[in-house]
């Protein structure tokens, strides 16, 4: 059995962030990205640094590589959105990020969701028929915009990939590099 990662050389993935997402649910599923040669642009909505939190704390600082108002979902194949209740509150609210997730859907592109990340999807209006998981105290909100919530560790719906919590990372990140991989191979034809 081969257990190495799909090869993901080639694919760009935009990864949406601003102050106060979970930062492991950023930093885990972008390292393995990168280890399977994925190309991962943080995106926000502000030059500079965002900062990372573990839960309720602060952690880390990252570079913004792109802001939302440059950011072309053309330019992307794919895309993972972090969790984080302020994280996701903010992007949910934001023209932009509902703009792109919006046209990235347009183009069927993957999307690799955790948490809270699911706010942005549902303010955007691309959650009803689908089914997902999330953070639970998100499940109403996700019922209420017309989708179906279920409690799993991972949930495939047609290009997405979904996830509860940080717990679920490696299951996720498994999901995750399958989908792109189906992806980065549709692209290449």
């Amino acid at each position: 059995m081969n257990d190495a990662p799909p090869d993901l050389h080639g694919l760009s993935v935009a990864i949406l962030a601003v102050d106060g997402f979970e930062q492991v649910e950023m930093t885990e599923p972008r390292k393995a990205l990168e280890a399977a040669g994925a190309r991962t642009t943080l995106v926000s909505m502000n030059p500079g640094q965002v900062r990372g939190f573990h839960h309720d704390k602060p952690a880390d600082t990252f570079e913004v590589q792109l802001t939302l108002e440059k950011a072309d979902p053309q330019a992307f194949d794919a895309v993972l959105l972090p969790g984080g209740v302020m994280n996701a509150d903010h992007l949910r609210l934001s023209h932009s990020a509902q703009r792109f997730v919006q046209g990235m859907q347009r183009g069927r592109k993957p999307f690799a969701f955790i948490c809270h990340a699911p706010w942005l999807l549902v303010s955007a209006g691309l959650v009803k028929g689908r089914t997902l998981t999330s953070w639970p105290s998100l499940q109403d909100d996700v019922r209420n915009a017309g989708a179906t919530w279920v409690d799993r560790e991972v949930v495939h719906d047609g290009n997405w990939v979904s996830s509860r919590k940080p717990a679920d990372i490696p299951v996720f990140n498994a999901a995750m590099l399958d989908l792109f991989a189906k992806q980065r191979v549709a692209t290449a034809h």
